[in-house]
Order: structure tokens, then C-alpha cells, then sequence
């Protein structure tokens, strides 16, 4: 049976061999798990430190990259059966992929923000850079972080972006006269998205010391990681978490979160739904279409509460 490349993981090895030897999967499984269990890694760190909440987190990255359900049941076969394992050798503590759901993940959606909510993650984000503004001859680089991750937020939110597009974002991808981004999405499709005054603004301030953070790898890159080089996708979802958890009101979390925020608010607010699937970069209109149940399930509850024969 062939071997498969385990990314130079003994932890990832150790697992092969045992499904390899032991359960006698088939070569094109035992490769499938390989992979799948490679990208876990890549995208939650150390497979020995594996949550129920890093797990939930990959697998709306991967539904939010239009992955088909039979596609994300298998990646899940893969990771409960490594965490099953794990747990039998004491390599885990507990088995954080028992809780873990899927097969209507086709139609679920993420927590989503309401418009007051991003007003107020707005509000803390612009508040960290002023914090910062009276030192920023002293700190320069703290400034400059500070006003990156809301430059960053403001643009997910305001152009209803993947973190893969946003992470892939070059200098001139930006058209900041007519306030819109080149992006490309799956498949390396490029589309054309507007983004707002507020985002406008964050940007601006943000390229104006991108310097203070630019190393010799920087590139064209958009955004940058505190090390200069262009940002990981993993620090941006954890910059959004940390933007978000000060929220009471919502489990919102993550990049995804606001892509889908925005599109609801989007369609709340009457637009579209063809023009929000151009921005979205769906290719299915059906994709799309999933948002509207969000929006008819608001307008269930308002006509429960107001109307006199409800």
C-alpha cells in the first residue's frame, strides 16, 4: 500500500501507520485522511491542542470557501477518527470532535452581528488606536498595529471578504479614489467589491504607517503580521476574535462571521440578492440564497410582535 506524505508530523506518522497497518484503509483514504488532517494543522496549530472551538472554527473556514457537504463530512470522518485515536494513546485529554456536528451544515450559519453590534466593535477598535495616537512618537509600531486590526475589520465587514482574499490583498488591489477592491476568490476568480467611507478611512490610516511595520518580505501585501511579512490568515482570526468577544449580546466569532453579517445587513437593508452574490463572489445564486432565510426569519419575529391578528 502506498505510503502518504504526513508533513513531516510524528504525531501525523504515527496516526498513518495505524490506519495504514491496522485498519487497512485503502491507499486513496489513508491519503485523503493525511491531507485533510495536514490542513487541520495548518489552519488550528499543534494537533496535540485540539478544541471543540478550533475544530468548529476550520470547518466554517472551509463551508465559508463553498466546500460541498460531502467534501466537509469526510474531513470530519478524518478528524474524529485521529482524535478517537489520540484520546486511546493519551496523546488527548478528551475527544474534542464527539460534539462535533455536521450534516446540515449545508444550510447553517454562523452567529451574525447586528448593525449596533458592529457599530460598537467600530467604536472599541477606533478607541485602542486613540489610546495609542499620545504615544505614537514614543511606540510607533503599537500605533501602527492598532490601527491595522481596524483597518482590517472595518474591511471584512465592509466588503463582505474571505480571509483568504483579504490576506491575498496587494497594494494595487486598492482603488481608493472609487473605494473598491480587486479580489480573488475561489478558483482565482477576480471581482471588483465597493467598500464603504468607513473602511475608506482605516485603510488610509493604516497605509499611511504601514512602514513602521513593512520588513524586507512585506512585498505589495495589504496587510502585514507584526513580523513584517504579509499577515496569516491564523492572526486574523484571532485579531476578529478578540475584537468580537467583548460583544454580550452575540457567539459571533471570526472572519466568516462578518462576511455573513454583512450580507444579511445587506439584504435587511433591500438590496439585491443578485448584487449580493456578485459581491460574495457566489457562484450559485442558491448559495446566496441562504442569507434570505436569515432576513425572513427577522421579519417572522417583527410581524409575531406587531401585527394585531398575529
Amino acid at each position: 500500500m502506498a505510503q502518504a506524505d504526513s508533513a513531516g508530523d510524528p504525531l501525523l506518522e504515527e496516526f498513518a501507520a495505524h490506519i495504514q497497518h491496522e485498519r487497512g484503509l485503502s491507499a486513496n483514504t489513508l491519503r485523503s485522511y493525511v491531507s485533510d488532517l495536514t490542513q487541520l494543522a495548518d489552519s488550528c496549530g499543534p494537533l496535540r491542542q485540539l478544541t471543540l472551538g478550533s475544530l468548529r472554527t476550520w470547518l466554517a473556514e472551509l463551508h465559508d470557501a463553498g466546500l460541498a457537504r460531502s467534501t466537509l463530512n469526510r474531513k470530519v470522518a478524518a478528524a474524529r477518527a485521529f482524535t478517537a485515536w489520540a484520546l486511546r494513546r493519551g496523546y488527548l485529554s478528551e475527544d474534542p470532535a464527539l460534539r462535533l456536528r455536521t450534516g446540515s451544515r449545508g444550510t447553517h450559519l454562523p452567529d451574525i452581528l447586528q448593525a449596533d453590534d458592529m457599530h460598537q466593535v467600530a467604536d472599541a477598535l477606533a478607541a485602542l488606536r486613540l489610546g495609542h495616537a499620545d504615544l505614537r512618537e514614543e511606540s510607533p509600531r503599537e500605533y501602527a498595529l492598532a490601527a491595522r486590526n481596524e483597518a482590517l475589520v472595518e474591511t471584512l465587514y465592509a466588503a463582505g471578504i474571505r480571509v483568504s482574499e483579504l490576506t491575498g490583498l496587494n497594494i494595487a488591489d486598492l482603488d481608493q479614489s472609487r473605494r473598491t477592491l480587486r479580489v480573488r476568490g475561489k478558483g482565482d476568480k477576480e471581482r471588483t467589491v465597493p467598500y464603504g467611507r468607513p473602511a475608506a478611512e482605516a485603510l488610509d490610516r493604516w497605509l499611511a504607517v504601514r512602514d513602521q511595520l513593512a520588513g524586507p518580505s512585506a512585498g505589495s501585501a495589504v496587510f502585514l503580521g507584526a513580523r513584517g511579512a504579509r499577515i496569516d490568515p491564523r492572526v486574523v482570526r484571532r485579531i476578529v476574535d478578540e475584537a468580537l468577544e467583548g460583544l454580550g449580546t452575540t457567539g459571533a466569532r471570526g472572519p466568516h462571521s462578518l462576511r455573513h453579517s454583512a450580507a444579511t445587513h445587506l439584504l435587511d437593508g433591500g438590496a439585491d440578492l443578485r448584487a449580493v452574490q456578485e459581491l460574495l463572489g457566489h457562484s450559485s445564486l442558491q448559495t446566496t440564497q441562504i442569507y434570505t432565510h436569515v432576513s425572513s426569519e427577522k421579519l417572522r419575529k417583527a410581524y409575531t410582535q406587531a401585527h394585531p391578528r398575529a
